[in-house]
């Protein structure tokens, strides 16, 4: 019989810190090489970048939060914050690729069942299987009480009616992670699909087209009495109404991405504006020695170095095994306001260039703003912040 679902707050092994820095060292090198040139080739084109995703299976990096036992890397979430933080230097959407599937990955590591983990886990850490994840609807993004997709009980079956949005990689994922209404509450379903834009039921309706965060597909998708069977039930019987909870503890490693991405993106915008500042010369002299560009290259050097640490923590908390609602609420918080501060004031340090297609910067003011919506708005993240600050401040934890 299946062991109940393992427990969330299981502390992570600590990966080996000279095989994490040489993981972390190759990827750095290869975005260096092989995709800070092609980016935004990519990106101006919403072309999706199979050749690298490729490369990334390669390296590993779909299996970067799968224990080794099912074929994964085991990494801690030190580690893996530290990739996304590469990644998304060079290209923001590749670390975007590995975000719905880590979360899928966490919910069946943390919740699954035996042979959910079993069947599942081995194709996912192989990138064979891509795995998306399914909350918001037209209706219910922040507000997640206001959820009506619904699957009914028929049988040993589920018939799952409903239309969800906002799905990232929804298309390419061959395994969704999806709240639903049952009779018990919301639940969360492993609904498993082929790649494309139908299967069985499942019809991707829509293409969204957006600002940034280019070549990566984010759609809408519509269930019409997809049948799914009982087993598909995240954590089997047991896992029955107990959707959100389960969901709340996996996007705190979302939100981490979310930060380490956005610590990425920040780090770009920073060198780019710290290069641009040695290249430009004014009145006879490289910008960086004018007091106004050193000024904002202070605080934009200030501000990172805060995001860094903000995003580390967090980190270090959940391989601890602890509860992080207020640790990655504050890292996703403040590394994407950080994203999209130093991305604006790079783009004012390089003047008319930043604003031409020409350089990279451009990218970075359009990509940066994702982060302050994704996996939570940030007032939605204020608001999880000061809520868990009054349980722990009325626990006698502060102070």
């Amino acid at each position: 019989m299946d062991a109940r679902p393992t427990d969330a707050t299981a502390p992570t092994a600590r990966t080996d810190p000279a095989l994490a820095d040489e993981l972390v060292g190759t990827v750095r090198d290869w975005v260096r090489r092989d995709v800070v040139p092609v980016a935004s080739e990519y990106e101006h084109a919403d072309r999706f970048p199979a050749p690298l995703v490729d490369q990334m299976r390669a390296f590993g990096l779909f299996g970067a939060k799968v224990p080794e036992e099912h074929g994964g890397l085991g990494l801690d979430t030190v580690t893996y914050a530290r990739l996304m933080d590469e990644l998304a230097y060079g290209w923001m959407t590749l670390a975007g690729v590995l975000n719905t599937h880590t979360i899928l990955v966490t919910l069946l590591v943390r919740h699954g069942t035996d042979e959910q983990r079993a069947r599942l886990l081995p194709r996912l850490a192989t990138g064979e299987v891509r795995g998306a994840f399914s909350l918001s609807e037209p209706d219910a993004g922040s507000d997640a009480a206001a959820l009506r997709c619904r699957a009914t009980p028929d049988g040993d079956e589920y018939v799952l009616d409903g239309t969800k949005m906002w799905v990232t990689n929804g298309e390419r994922a061959g395994a969704v992670a999806l709240a639903a209404r049952t009779p018990e509450g919301v639940t969360c379903f492993v609904v498993e699909k082929d790649p494309g834009p139908r299967h069985g039921g499942i019809t991707v309706s829509r293409a969204v087209d957006k600002l940034g965060y280019k070549g990566i597909e984010t759609v809408e998708m519509s269930y019409d009495g997809h049948r799914l069977p009982a087993s598909a039930v995240l954590g089997g019987p047991d896992g029955l109404g107990r959707g959100m909870r389960f969901i709340l503890g996996a996007l705190e490693v979302g939100r981490v991405n979310i930060a380490a991405r956005s610590v990425g993106v920040a780090r770009a915008a920073f060198d780019a504006a710290m290069a641009y500042a040695h290249e430009r010369h004014t009145f006879g002299v490289p910008i960086h020695e004018h007091q106004a560009v050193q000024f904002k290259l202070a605080d934009m050097a200030t501000r990172l170095e805060a995001a860094r640490l903000l995003t580390r923590n967090a980190a270090e908390r959940l391989d601890a095994g602890l509860r992080a609602d207020v640790e990655a609420g504050m890292a996703k918080l403040f590394a994407s306001e950080t994203a999209l501060e130093l991305a604006t004031e790079a783009m004012r340090i390089h003047g008319g260039a930043g604003y031409t297609t020409d350089l990279p910067v451009e990218r970075y003011y359009r990509d940066a703003p994702l982060m302050i919506i994704g996996e939570g708005t940030n007032e939605i993240q204020r608001i999880v912040i000061a809520r868990g600050l009054l349980r722990r401040w009325a626990a006698g934890e502060l102070g």
